[in-house]
């Protein structure tokens, strides 16, 4: 397994250099939407439990007219325009600005030395030692690794290193881009990201 190198900015192609970096922003919201559990629900007055019954006379009690005590106006009652789970938090991306957001990302990650390239990720032992002392070289905050296909040994060393994500090249965003502090990914992955573009 070969040491990762830094990207530089004056290898990536210019069309990653000149995206917006508001397609990040609008990606990342769309991404962060879609993670939403939609678990929220309270009762309205017709799903509280009791109120059947007239509170008081309509008329010469002196107080206002109530046909319910789940009437929102009433401790116990039900709530008013309450969050219901139907809710759709989804937000529209489409394809090219998802592609825009990967490539402005990778940018800025390039443009702040935090953009590692290798040959291969691979750690034969299958050992997580292995991997922390591969992480730990690189004297960085938070590491995401991005290799072409996940390999069993490979997995079984990163799965329970707390400060690195190991991901598949197919699961590639800008907002993992944008969580992680640096990112390491192998050539043929980047190499595949430079020719679309």
């Amino acid at each position: 397994m070969s040491n990762p190198v830094l990207v530089k900015t004056s290898e990536l192609p210019q069309k990653f250099l000149e995206v917006h970096p508001h397609n990040v922003y609008l990606y990342c919201k769309s991404y962060s939407a879609g993670l939403r559990a939609n678990s929220a629900q309270a009762k309205n007055r017709s799903a509280v439990r009791g109120g059947g019954k007239k509170p008081w006379a309509q008329k010469g009690g002196g107080r206002a007219r109530a046909g319910s005590l789940r009437s929102p106006i009433f401790v116990g009652g039900g709530v008013a325009f309450g969050p219901q789970n139907n809710r759709n938090y989804n937000q529209k991306v489409n394809k090219k600005q998802k592609k825009l957001a990967l490539y402005h990302a990778l940018a800025e990650r390039s443009a702040n030395e935090q953009l590692f390239v290798t040959d291969m990720v691979s750690i034969e032992s299958g050992k997580t030692k292995d991997a922390k002392s591969y992480i730990d070289a690189l004297n960085q905050r938070d590491v995401l690794v991005v290799k072409e296909l996940i390999d069993d040994k490979t997995y079984l060393a990163f799965r329970n290193l707390e400060n690195s994500y190991l991901i598949e090249a197919n699961e590639l965003n800008a907002y993992l881009v944008s969580a992680y502090h640096s990112i390491v990914i192998e050539k043929a992955v980047l190499d595949k990201l430079t020719k679309e573009s």
